[in-house]
């Protein structure tokens, strides 16, 4: 078994070189790359691995990986200068947007209130993992698209606590809609507020200890195993 999945991440590193650099070389970027690379290598390709659920556990830790450095790397004050951005525009968006589709869901689709109320703004939702990574690749990031675009991002990855928050309303759907958002709401300050809290007073002294040795691998394991953890 571990044989196996040893070869598998093999062929995904391989599968990655190879094409990343052919897709770079057209102009089509390296987040298309990496998908052909495994649409190519999948079951539904050449079938070199069928066994995605492993595969899926590796992935899941890479975007930890990308998501942690990333937030690594923004500074509370800048944060707090993006306020506007992230919370008049972000929030406009994932309204508007989570609103549209909760109305095609429940008036197309013929799903209940509850379910619309969660589907709407789950697709609202973009993948932060890819659009940083495409906003990085060009340089982009620090420009006025790329500070906009990083906003709404931020704004909903926030979203995604009282997403999760309101999901109970599928598995409880005789209780009051308003009662439940009221509840999830409640629950996902808590939840925010308790990550805060985790990142300010824990993990900021752990990571600032941890680089007062100076030592780069040992500053590399240990967000190793935060990633672990987090994943």
């Amino acid at each position: 078994m571990a044989s196996t999945y040893l070869l598998e991440t093999i062929i995904l590193l391989v599968a990655a070189v190879i094409v990343v650099p052919v897709s770079q070389a057209i102009r089509l970027g390296a987040v298309p790359g990496f998908v052909l690379a495994g649409v190519a290598i999948g079951p539904y390709g050449l079938g070199l691995i069928e066994n995605t659920s492993d595969i899926q556990h590796l992935a899941e830790i890479g975007v930890v990986f990308l998501l942690f450095i990333i937030g690594i790397q923004l500074k509370p004050d800048r944060l707090w200068q993006m306020r506007r951005y992230v919370f008049g525009l972000g929030m406009l968006q994932v309204v508007v947007v989570g609103a549209l589709f909760s109305a095609i869901t429940f008036y197309l689709f013929g799903l209940s209130l509850q379910a619309s109320i969660l589907v709407g703004p789950a697709l609202a939702l973009s993948s932060t993992a890819f659009v940083l990574q495409l906003l990085s690749e060009p340089k982009l990031l620090k420009s006025v698209y790329g500070r906009t675009s990083v906003s709404i991002l931020l704004f909903q990855d926030l979203a995604v606590v009282p997403l999760l928050a309101l999901v109970p309303l599928l598995a409880a759907p005789e209780s009051g809609v308003g009662s439940d958002i009221g509840f999830a709401l409640i629950k996902s300050v808590l939840i925010l507020a308790g990550v805060i809290f985790m990142g300010r007073f824990l993990l900021n002294p752990f990571l600032q200890r941890v680089a007062m040795t100076g030592l780069p691998e040992v500053f590399t394991a240990s967000r190793f195993c935060w990633c672990w953890v987090l994943a």
